[in-house]
């Protein structure tokens, strides 16, 4: 689906790749409904947007709250008219910490914002899409969502729940006008640590990072890339693809290879 004259949901819009996804839907002649939790990234968005603002309303929304988001969509089409695209960005990372260490409350958190924010998200819109021409959902998975990251185990749980979720779905509307499209990005240089309330676990001894990060602006540009030519999956950044191919030929390789990385970061 081309995004042009398109009227798209972003969730996440106040940061990161959820940013830059807003600006760049904007810069592509779309009009962008921003969802954030907080109002004052959803500011410095509009502020970013500059000449393109008129085409972008923000909405602040805790994707968790079930009746907050089932209202959300008549707020979208009141304002723009209609609703041709969702795209489920918000997400939050656990805590750097085994399983027997995390809390229940750390887990239901990251449950909730990951799996149940994108499914709350996508019925609340769902009927409103298939009453369009065409339209699109677009869920965003994560490579810890195929292949697992030690320390992520309750967030990689989510999004692979979320990546089953997005091709069932997909699956169910062959032969409607929605398409449907998950993503699976690696490491992106984003501020998800801060936004989730955990410290930054991707920081080793000297300040130097452990993976390669890819832009956030790269990255929107590879998802809304994907979206326009209606792409079952998107693999965004290098490790992701590599990760992705490595699974495929030997999981329990790819699991063991993981491990080694991540390994002195864990805490034991």
């Amino acid at each position: 689906m081309k995004v042009q004259n398109k009227i798209i949901v972003v969730t996440g819009g106040g940061n990161g790749m959820g940013r830059e996804l807003v600006l760049a839907l904007l810069s592509k002649g779309a009009s962008v409904a921003a969802v954030d939790i907080n109002a004052s990234a959803l500011e410095e968005t509009v502020a970013l947007a500059g000449m393109n603002r008129a085409n972008l309303a923000t909405y602040t929304v805790n994707i968790t709250d079930r009746a907050l988001v089932e209202s959300l969509p008549e707020q979208v089409i009141s304002r723009f008219g209609a609703v041709d695209g969702i795209i489920n960005n918000a997400g939050v990372i656990q805590p750097f910490v085994k399983l027997k260490d995390l809390d229940y409350a750390a887990i239901d958190r990251v449950m909730n914002v990951n799996l149940f924010g994108t499914l709350y998200m996508t019925k609340a819109f769902l009927p409103h899409l298939l009453a369009r021409p065409e339209a699109h959902i677009t869920n965003i998975s994560s490579m810890g969502g195929f292949l697992p990251v030690p320390g992520q185990t309750i967030y990689g749980a989510a999004k692979a729940a979320v990546k089953l979720l997005t091709e069932g779905l997909n699956s169910e509307l062959l032969g409607t006008n929605v398409r449907v499209t998950v993503v699976f990005p690696g490491a992106i240089g984003t501020n998800i640590a801060a936004n989730s309330g955990v410290m930054n676990t991707l920081q080793v001894k000297g300040g130097e990072t452990s993976f390669k990060m890819l832009a956030p602006a790269k990255a929107a540009q590879l998802i809304l890339e994907g979206i326009e030519n209606n792409r079952y999956r998107v693999l965004v950044g290098s490790d992701s693809r590599f990760m992705d191919a490595i699974y495929r030929l030997n999981p329990q390789r790819a699991a063991r290879f993981i491990l080694n990385q991540m390994s002195s970061l864990l805490p034991q």
